[in-house]
């Protein structure tokens, strides 16, 4: 029979082992008023009908910590930063990782010095609120002079734009830090600096999901060397920014449920130690981690409204891991406190934080009369909701118009793509394949790349092994949560449920493939969930977990190999046409 706490052991664990014996002192202590104290592992008998209270041999702080953090493949996530050398190796490797990420995405991020596909529209965008404070119209064929560094074609005509500012804010910025418009590379740098802090981030989070730094560091490579991730570091598109915010938030809820259970088990052992029983178990007090969270969903937010998605995913989530980590201190009434104490405040906190971060990151558009829609209710004074003020009037009606064009948005595009084909990316996205390239002869094609004929791509297109294999992983995740109620496989599962199923409700709407940068880093943390599963834990028979690792280790040496061979495609290389179409794996890519 499976246990009833998925939190405190993995699939290894559960297999068998010995429940340990308890102390002399432990079962000597008097039970809570009311309730039969039962010694977890005895099989002490409980009258019929009397309340049982199963705390177990580990009263002790210690011991109740490893029952709520649980352990993974052998190693203690207790001990997983117990020593110096433990926690440098911990940094130096992810590290390590992310200067890779850092020579792929930065190596002439300038190629091509022409605004690339939606670029058009999120770099004019940053530009003018640099200049007028609030997205403004350009005027006829703006881009060649604006590739020049011309931006004389700008007004100060509000524009009216679908997206909200946070993401063209950081575009703004980093062209104000890489020289200006003149650069292709500054208005790509702030997309290529949140790809490369993405990497880092996935390390690291993987390496606390799952108590490894092998495996930390594993995600993070897979996460550097992955077309999808590469290419939209070197975009500046919106995506990449709300992947970077969505990324961080998760990482930050992790942070916050360690930090809960350490309260937790400090709390109920003195409870415990004190003669008192758990019924609701103690509060938690200020969860700093989590408002973190907050803040940055906020932001993501702020920068795509796809984000509401994991607002709505991660909230449940970090409220089922307190439900749980209740479920196994001992609490008595654990779903009630769970629910109660934890669920409603952090559904009040999380989302009415995210929403006042969200209505302050227009705060350019509430300061600039001259904005898109911001004097409509001045202009419309007997329309929209009354009980407003005029500002936020405005801002509702300008919001119902956004929603109206997302929801209605179905312009047919050649490489639109259904999200059905987005986890084994049938349908990639061409952000750039130049006709003047292609249109090349003679000795103009000989010069360009040494062969008759020319390409010249940037395809957002996964790596296509390591994407291959991790919808077979997600599939494998899933069965290990329903399974064995594996916390992690919830966890890696987490990012792709919120960023890509909901879009199968738009399926109608012109979408595309690129999308899926947003689930891009928990595709990665699934397909090493796996192979961490397909390795084992240490003490496994070790002829076995050495033929697993080497065939693991070839996988990945595989996913290295495919990566270098696509990289000139991910990056504008201009090539032999021979050598694009040779990428050209399936019919559905071209």
């Amino acid at each position: 029979m499976p246990p009833t706490d998925d939190d405190a052991s993995t699939p290894a664990d559960r297999q068998g082992g010995a429940a340990p014996s308890p102390s002399a002192d432990e079962t000597a202590r008097p039970a809570p008023a009311g309730r039969t104290l039962v010694v977890e592992g005895t099989d002490e008998a409980v009258p019929d009908g009397e309340p049982r209270a199963v705390i177990g041999p580990l009263e002790s702080v210690d011991r109740l910590r490893r029952r709520l953090l649980g352990r993974l493949l052998g190693d203690d996530a207790l001990a997983l930063d117990a020593t110096p050398r433990a926690r440098l190796l911990g940094w130096l490797w992810p590290l390590a990782v992310t200067v890779l990420a850092a020579v792929l995405r930065f190596w002439d991020l300038g190629r091509p010095h022409k605004l690339v596909f939606d670029e058009t529209y999120y770099v004019k965008d940053a530009f003018s609120l640099l200049v007028n404070g609030y997205e403004a119209t350009w005027g006829d064929e703006p881009n060649p002079a604006f590739e020049a560094g011309d931006t004389s074609g700008l007004t100060t005509t509000g524009s009216y734009v679908v997206h909200p500012q946070v993401g063209k804010w950081l575009i703004a910025l980093g062209i104000q830090l890489g020289g200006g418009v003149g650069s292709s590379a500054a208005w790509r740098l702030a997309a290529a600096v949140c790809g490369v802090l993405a990497v880092l981030m996935v390390a690291r989070i993987g390496r606390r999901l799952f108590a490894s730094t092998a495996l930390g560091t594993l995600a993070g490579l897979l996460m550097a060397v992955d077309g999808q991730a590469i290419v939209m570091s070197r975009i500046s598109l919106l995506d990449p920014f709300l992947m970077f915010f969505v990324l961080a938030a998760f990482g930050a809820l992790l942070l916050d449920r360690d930090q809960a259970r350490r309260r937790l088990a400090d709390r109920a052992a003195r409870l415990l130690a004190a003669g008192h029983e758990l019924g609701d178990g103690p509060g938690l007090g200020v969860r700093w981690w989590r408002l973190a969270a907050a803040v940055l969903l906020g932001l993501a937010l702020g920068t795509k409204w796809s984000a509401m998605y994991f607002l709505a995913v991660f909230g449940l989530l970090s409220v089922a891991w307190d439900l749980t980590a209740r479920r196994s201190v001992g609490v008595r009434h654990w779903w009630r406190a769970g629910i109660l104490k934890d669920g409603v405040v952090a559904g009040v906190s999380m989302v009415g934080i995210a929403v006042v971060v969200y209505v302050a990151s227009w705060w350019s558009w509430f300061t600039h009369s001259e904005a898109h829609g911001r004097l409509w209710a001045e202009q419309n004074p007997d329309q929209g909701v009354q009980w407003l003020p005029p500002a936020l009037r405005s801002f509702w009606k300008y919001h119902q118009d956004m929603w109206s064009f997302h929801n209605g948005l179905e312009t047919p595009h050649s490489y639109a793509a259904h999200p059905l084909g987005w986890i084994v990316q049938w349908r990639p996205t061409s952000f750039f394949y130049p006709k003047e390239v292609s249109e090349l002869t003679g000795q103009a094609a000989q010069d360009a790349c040494g062969a008759a004929s020319c390409s010249q791509a940037i395809v957002s297109l996964g790596n296509p092994v390591l994407w291959w294999c991790a919808a077979a992983a997600v599939i494998v995740a899933a069965v290990w949560l329903l399974r064995y109620r594996d916390w992690r496989a919830g966890a890696v599962l987490s990012g792709i449920v919120a960023g890509w199923l909901p879009w199968f409700v738009y399926a109608h709407r012109t979408i595309f493939a690129f999308y899926s940068i947003a689930f891009t880093p928990w595709v990665v943390l699934t397909l090493v969930y796996v192979i961490g599963l397909v390795v084992g834990p240490k003490d496994l028979e070790p002829r076995g977990r050495r033929a697993a690792i080497i065939g693991c280790g070839v996988l990945v040496a595989l996913i290295v190999a495919v990566s270098a061979f696509f990289y000139p495609i991910w990056t504008g290389w201009v090539v032999p046409y021979d050598f694009w179409h040779a990428h050209m794996w399936l019919r559905t890519w071209v």
